[in-house]
């Protein structure tokens, strides 16, 4: 089957005027991308009836799916609701679902249940509801001149919750007969180019059915291919063999198999390993940790995070000596490796993580880069330090050290550092 044509909308003034970035369009168009349905436009527009609308007529004539957040809520701005009702003409029918559901949600929140919520319990008659199981407000799906339009609400989370159990499914019932599958090679220390350039001929090499796309982070790059075909079975193993080669070409880099998280990776490894992680976070405030504790499960080997933003508590917490940080500095190679080699006593782990850093003027700016940032692993055997310069401005910073600092930490785990 030929790819479908898929338009994204997204209304509220919100947007327009920077107040809100939009993840949505990002999050939705990767997902219709894996599913092999392309994005033709993105189109962001106004809590206003007549851009919608415009937009609307305009999406519709050149996409098969046109797919709409936001505007769903029950205040007087959200309008979404009462215009597409009127624009398929139907017309508003409570659903017992949803107001169960809506019941239940206040009951639990001890909150009074208003008339302006049993608003929320309205769809348009000639919908197809898309239950909400994360908030209050039902996506909608019409069908119209073999098009489909969905509206959905513009919390985040609560659009991927119906986008993964209500839609994506559908999505592949109803536009593909052929399998759709995957394979990733998760790659690390490395750039875009580099890569290209090592596996030129694999990739020359790729029947038309299958296609390679290069997805660069901060420090990684994942390849995934993708491929379509009438046979399942056949088409997997095939995927299976070139995923091999492209493997066993980059080697060296090489992280994992499969398109999952770093700290992910990091939590199988300790689990499997039967070891355990503590950590000392400075200049990142415990922000690694966070990510390290977003993996279901990570309570089997992490076992805690000092963050030590202060010198005293470098000092008083983790034993860091004072005449380290007056000769040498907070942010410097000696401050970590004392924080990494007495986090594994202070907490008790095989294996500890610590970081120091600047990432804004002010503390050392004045003997020190802004941006200057050193880390350190340890085991009871060893202690490795790194130190890493970011040049961005402070949020920026703070993520860069969080990818580096979990790469780091799996090429220690793994014999590579």
């Amino acid at each position: 089957m030929s790819n479908i044509a898929a338009s994204i909308i997204t209304i509220g003034d919100e947007l327009l005027i920077g107040q809100t970035i939009d993840t949505n369009s990002a999050w939705i168009a990767q997902h219709l991308n894996e599913l092999g349905i392309d994005v033709l436009r993105r189109v962001a527009v106004g809590d206003d009836r007549t851009a919608i609308i415009k937009a609307l007529d305009e999406e519709i004539a050149v996409a098969s799916i046109v797919i709409i957040t936001g505007g769903l809520g029950p205040t007087a701005d959200d309008i979404t609701k009462p215009l597409l009702c009127e624009y398929f003409g139907g017309k508003l029918v409570v659903d017992e679902q949803v107001l169960t559901h809506l019941k239940d949600i206040f009951t639990k929140r001890n909150r009074p249940f208003l008339e302006r919520n049993m608003k929320q319990a309205e769809v348009p008659d000639n919908c197809t509801v898309l239950f909400n199981k994360m908030g209050t407000a039902p996506g909608m799906w019409f069908d119209e001149n073999d098009k489909v339009i969905i509206a959905l609400p513009g919390v985040p989370f609560e659009m991927v919750s119906i986008m993964e159990v209500e839609v994506l499914p559908r999505f592949k019932k109803r536009f593909f007969s052929d399998a759709l599958l995957h394979r990733s090679v998760i790659t690390a220390g490395e750039g875009e180019s580099f890569i290209a350039e090592k596996i030129k001929d694999i990739e020359e090499a790729l029947p038309a059915h299958i296609k390679l796309a290069y997805l660069p982070g901060a420090g990684m790059v994942k390849l995934r291919l993708t491929g379509r075909a009438a046979d399942a079975a056949k088409l997997a193993g095939e995927l299976d063999s070139w995923q091999k080669q492209f493997a066993n070409r980059l080697e060296n880099i090489v992280i994992a198999l499969e398109d999952i998280p770093l700290e992910e990776i990091l939590g199988r490894w300790f689990v499997a390993n039967n070891a355990t992680l503590g950590m000392a976070e400075s200049c990142t405030g415990g922000y690694i940790s966070h990510h390290i504790t977003q993996v279901m499960g990570s309570s089997a080997y992490f076992k805690g995070c000092i963050v030590c933003y202060s010198n005293d508590i470098k000092e008083k917490i983790l034993g860091v000596k004072k005449d380290t940080i007056e000769q040498y500095g907070a942010v410097s190679e000696q401050t970590v490796t004392e924080l990494a080699q007495n986090t594994l006593s202070v907490l008790e782990v095989d294996y500890s993580f610590a970081i120091t850093g600047l990432m804004s003027i002010g503390g050392e700016s004045d003997r020190i880069d802004v941006g200057t940032v050193w880390m350190a692993v340890a085991d009871k055997y060893t202690v490795k330090t790194k130190k890493f310069w970011f040049p961005y401005d402070r949020p920026r910073n703070k993520e860069m050290a969080v990818s580096m600092g979990m790469l780091m930490l799996w090429k220690f785990i793994n014999g590579k550092l």
